[in-house]
This record gives structure tokens, sequence and C-alpha cells, in this order.
């Protein structure tokens, strides 16, 4: 039997649309609405980094540009609808999944025991009962409350003092969940507390195989098409073994079925789909040409090899390169106009001088930046600013680099 292919324009389009990133950004963005849209992406990922906005503030934004900061912090504190863990990185995730994070957190429990017991300060886990104990009495805390008699380091991960190790390890094994944050200071309470008992105990054996599955479904349901390496890293839960199992047996059963996807360059991946995926509206469905600038850390670009894949896009952050070793800049935007990634902005908000700074632009290989596509750009940097905080625009000097 002949392997479906997916063109390359065809499967840009369904994964954008599994991003929420085919329609044009509108609507409501609080309370269930909100919740809906983070659903839908599975997680959102969180980062304290804060050259425009902070990473999960942008990605909920260039998709509701109603989205206000507090909008999340009111469903994740207030209406306890979202909860915090590790996916790839921290993230919050809709409280309806609290239980199939139930295998993270058992996995967590024995993994990073045995690693963090190699990599941390000695001490950590003679620590996990007083730091109980201090959060029973005085009710939730920040890092910088407990420990206080302990050595600080340097604040990197690498260097915790081990009453903050032992937060860490109590939260990630499920002991602890986060419950807010001050600032960007997480603050840990006891889960009795917070999540319902039930959702808490061990797994059994045929509950582990549910959650394989419901992690794998949800994967490839969020990705449209996919390998089995991608649907183990979307929520970093499943083995490769496991997706790779999972996979035949879709496939046995007739609920999966191998497709060729091409990339940008024309190359056939080998992939999994549901069947049918090539009648698949979104395949025909044009997405918006609404120029928008995403997060680095956007789930349309999280995994960079797919991205580049798929949209010819080679992109890297540039945090931790040396600054003469950079090649575009510590924190560059990607800019997403219909269905190509057409550039890459370097800029950011100074709040003290309220203004956004413009300092460099990159548009990709054969996009021209003319006058519609900087129209275009200022109406997205126009609305950028009220997500950033400040009142007004600045270009640098030789800004462009257009080719």
């Amino acid at each position: 039997m002949n392997t479906a292919v997916l063109d390359n324009r065809s499967a840009r389009r369904l994964f954008l649309d599994r991003h929420a990133l085919s329609e044009t950004p509108a609507g409501p963005a609080k309370g269930a609405d909100l919740l809906a849209l983070i659903e839908r992406l599975g997680f959102v990922q969180l980062d304290s980094i804060n050259t425009l906005a902070r990473a999960h503030d942008l990605i909920l934004f260039s998709r509701r540009p109603a989205y206000r900061p507090k909008a999340l912090k009111l469903l994740h504190e207030r209406d306890r609808q979202l909860f915090e863990h590790w996916t790839h990185d921290a993230a919050v995730i809709p409280m309806g999944y609290y239980r199939q994070w139930q295998l993270r957190r058992e996995r967590d429990a024995a993994r990073l025991r045995e690693k963090w017991s190699a990599w941390r300060r000695d001490g950590f886990e003679a620590q996990f009962q007083p730091v109980l104990n201090q959060i029973r009495e005085q009710g939730p805390l920040c890092s910088s409350d407990v420990g206080l008699d302990e050595k600080r380091g340097s604040g990197g991960w690498w260097d915790w003092h081990p009453s903050k190790t032992a937060l860490e390890y109590l939260w990630r094994s499920g002991v602890l969940c986060v419950v807010g944050r001050d600032g960007f200071r997480k603050r840990y309470d006891l889960t009795e507390r917070v999540i319902d008992e039930t959702l808490c105990h061990p797994l059994d054996p045929e509950e582990h195989a549910e959650i394989v599955d419901w992690c794998c479904a949800g994967a490839l349901e969020r990705l449209g098409f996919a390998t089995p390496t991608e649907i183990a890293a979307f929520w970093d839960h499943v083995t490769l073994e496991e997706a790779k199992a999972w996979c035949a047996g879709a496939v046995a059963k007739g609920d999966l079925q191998p497709i060729a996807v091409l990339s940008a360059a024309g190359k056939p991946q080998s992939c999994y789909a549901r069947p049918g995926i090539l009648a698949d509206p979104a395949l025909t469905t044009e997405p918006t040409s609404r120029l928008r600038v995403l997060s680095p850390f956007d789930p349309a670009l999280r995994d960079r090899k797919r991205a580049e894949r798929l949209f010819g896009f080679d992109y890297r952050i540039e945090i931790f390169v040396p600054e003469a070793k950079r090649k575009y800049g510590y924190y560059v935007f990607p800019i997403l106009e219909g269905d190509r990634l057409v550039g890459r902005v370097d800029m950011k908000a100074f709040r003290d001088r309220d203004v956004l700074e413009v300092r460099a632009l990159w548009p990709e290989p054969k996009v021209r930046w003319g006058k519609g596509r900087h129209a275009a750009f200022e109406a997205e940097l126009a609305r950028l600013t009220r997500l950033a905080g400040v009142g007004s625009v600045a270009f640098c000097d030789d800004w462009l680099c257009q080719a």
C-alpha cells in the first residue's frame, strides 16, 4: 500500500491550526475562555525573561490580543483551574490534567533523587521534613523563606541551598504544589491542602497504561502529525520506547496511519497521523495574513528541528551565547505571517523610558520588507506596546538588515 504524502504547505497549515495560530487573533482571554485556549495548546511554558513580556504572556497574547497577565494569575492562583509542573520545562497546565501528571511525578521522584544527589550540594534530603514542618506551620513559602541559616550560592540552578533543593524536589515529586508566584518566585504549599487526595494516589498498572495512551494521543492531536520522538517529547512524560509501542499498536488497530510529510526543502519525513488526515479542513484553509511576533518559547517553535523542517526557519535562542559570538541577538523574536515565518526581530521594552526599541530586524531569505509588510509590522508593534506596558516605539539606526 502506498504511503500517503502531505505536501509542505498543507503540513504548515495543519500545524498552525493545531497551535491556534491559523485563525485571526481575537476573542475573550480570561476565565473559561483562557482556560479553553490553554487546554487546546496543552500547556503554556513559563519563563522569567522580560525583554518584551514574559514568554507565557506573549504566547497567550499572540493568539488573544485582549489577554493581560492578570488573567493567567487569577486562573491559577484564585480559581485553581491551572497547576504548575514540568513538561520539557516549567509550565502551567489545566487542572483537569492533574491526574495524568502522576506519571511524571512518580518518575521524577526516582530520577531526580538520584540525579540531584550527585549534582547538588549534600544535605537536601535531610531538609525534607524541616521544610514540610515549616510550611505546615506557616503556610505557603518561597525559597527565600526556608533554610535561612544555609549558605546561599550564586543563585543558579546548579547551586541551590539544600532547603531550596528540597522544595523543588518535593514539588516535582508531588508532596508540595506551587500555589502562586511573588514576582517570579514560586510559593509552595502542601499538596494535601490544595489538591483533592483522589488525584494523588499512586498509579496502578492499568492507570499507567491509560496515561501513556492519553499522553501519546494528546500529543498527536496537538501536533497533527508526528514521529514517535516528537510524540514522546511533547509532554516529556513517556519514553521513546513507549511512544514507539503506542504507534505500532495504534497502526495495528487502524487508529493511526504512516504518512510522509514533505519538508520545506521537499524531503519526505516519515510520520504518523490519524486516518483521513488528508481530508482535514485545516489543509485547505488559508491562515490569517495578520503579521505577528511570537515568543521564542512559543509551542509552535519549541521543537526547533521541527520548525526548521516545516518552515525552513533555522532558529536558536542566543541568551547563553557570548555576545561577541551571537549571530542575531540576546532575545530575538520570530515573526509569523500567514503560513510563513518571515523574519526575526531584536527588540526590548524600556519601561523607564516608556518605549519599545527595535534594534534590528532580519527578514528571511527571499522576503522583501516593503511598505505593506512594514505597515503590518508597525501595527503589531502598536499592539505589543499594550502588553509591554510602554507608550511608544522607536527604531534604532540601520535597524532593517535587508539583504
